[in-house]
């Protein structure tokens, strides 16, 4: 995938009160008073809008929320106004519609360096079919197009592909950028020993990612609910635990393929099971080979946490998606919290720490120790399918440097 033309590569000739559409990720979790409950897309959209701003640029944010069925008032973009207005330090401006005759007024009333935040872009299913007349719609409100929103460039949308055909230039927010430096980077060309750590609840959903990366890494550690459908793959009994069935033989041939690649996979040697899926069960650390009938395993034990550890100290890069165990639940989120403090740990002494998206991200959130990766990635699908090595139609739209 060729480097693209980034929003830093805009002089202020270009930008000065130009209207630029920029398509950002505010795609945040808003509790049932609709107050944003995590704001790590926010201020991930900001050093852009900055930039922009300081160059006195006319902003129009476009994002989507949720997965609405038309005009649905939970999903409005309106909580995100305080917080935005607050990170960038003006009072941002909200539209009622993302077209029209009256977001058209707004944009006209923005003064140089002010900033329209549109209504949910996906009020219009036209967005999701990337229908090109929406397209030119959302292309008609400004003269060029920056994508900072890295969590969907992996959907071929009207905000994110669409538009691209109808506004010159269509370049890379700094987010975008930074993101596929990092995962495009870590994958290309990653300092060496290279290491994944792969966990999550279900083998299904990261068989890509899992077979891409055994082409490239050194070391692959598995962890959380996918690690019994290995177990069982290889004979153990697994209790209660969660198991596809209908992914054993693959369970199998990725075993194999990781022997045959010479790559060294490390499953969990001692697991921490519970009576039953809930925050006050009752738990024990049992071998990995002797789940007892009627138990669960929810979290890898200490010896695999020691285990793991130790693996990573001789590490230069290390990418980790999906947690450890169910780390919603405090009694089985210690896999996983050990886990985040080793790569905060590590990444202090230079290691290349890449958190790619989804609920390790929330998991090292949790524990307060984002701001010590090297890189936490703001797109869970779209890191995925980076990782697996697809070409993202979001990226591949902008303009080649």
């Amino acid at each position: 995938m060729a480097t693209k033309k980034s929003v830093g590569a805009l002089t202020e000739a270009d930008l000065k009160g130009k209207k630029v559409f920029v398509r950002v990720d505010q795609n945040v979790p808003l509790d049932e008073n609709l107050k944003v409950t995590d704001d790590t897309r926010i201020r991930a959209s900001v050093p852009t809008i900055k930039y922009l701003m300081e160059r006195g640029a006319r902003i129009i944010l476009a994002s989507h929320l949720g997965r609405p069925k038309g005009v649905t008032p939970k999903y409005s973009l309106k909580p995100v106004v305080p917080r935005l207005s607050e990170l960038l330090g003006v009072n941002v401006a909200m539209a009622n519609d993302c077209i029209g005759v009256e977001v058209e007024k707004l944009i006209s009333a923005l003064p140089d360096g002010g900033v329209l935040l549109l209504e949910n872009v996906r009020f219009y299913k036209e967005e999701e079919k990337n229908d090109p007349e929406f397209a030119k719609k959302l292309a008609s409100l400004a003269d060029l197009y920056v994508n900072d929103a890295f969590g969907t460039a992996h959907r071929a949308h009207a905000s994110t592909e669409g538009v691209t055909k109808y506004l010159k230039p269509s370049v890379a927010g700094f987010l975008m950028q930074k993101e596929l430096d990092y995962l495009v980077g870590a994958v290309a060309n990653p300092k060496k020993p290279f290491a994944a750590i792969v966990g999550g609840s279900k083998v299904s959903t990261k068989i890509g990612v899992m077979e891409s990366l055994l082409e490239k890494v050194d070391i692959l550690i598995l962890g959380g609910g996918m690690i019994f459908t290995f177990y069982k793959a290889q004979g153990y009994s697994v209790g209660s635990s969660l198991v596809e069935e209908d992914k054993l033989n693959l369970a199998t041939s990725l075993l194999e393929k990781a022997k045959s690649k010479g790559v060294s996979l490390l499953l969990p040697t001692d697991v921490v099971v519970a009576d039953k899926f809930a925050a006050d069960a009752e738990s024990k650390i049992v071998p990995a080979s002797g789940i007892p009938d009627g138990w669960m395993g929810l979290d890898i034990g200490p010896d695999s946490i020691k285990s793991f550890s130790g693996t990573l100290e001789s590490t230069k890069t290390i990418i980790w998606n999906g947690p450890m165990g169910v780390f919603e639940y405090e009694k089985f989120a210690v896999g996983t919290e050990a886990i985040a403090k080793k790569l905060a740990d590590l990444s202090g002494s230079g290691v290349t720490t890449i958190i790619g998206g989804g609920d390790s991200v929330a998991a090292v959130e949790k524990v307060g120790l984002a701001a010590k990766m090297s890189h936490i990635s703001t797109g869970g699908g779209a890191s995925l399918e980076l990782l697996e090595g697809k070409t993202l139609p979001g990226v591949l739209a902008l303009d080649d440097a």
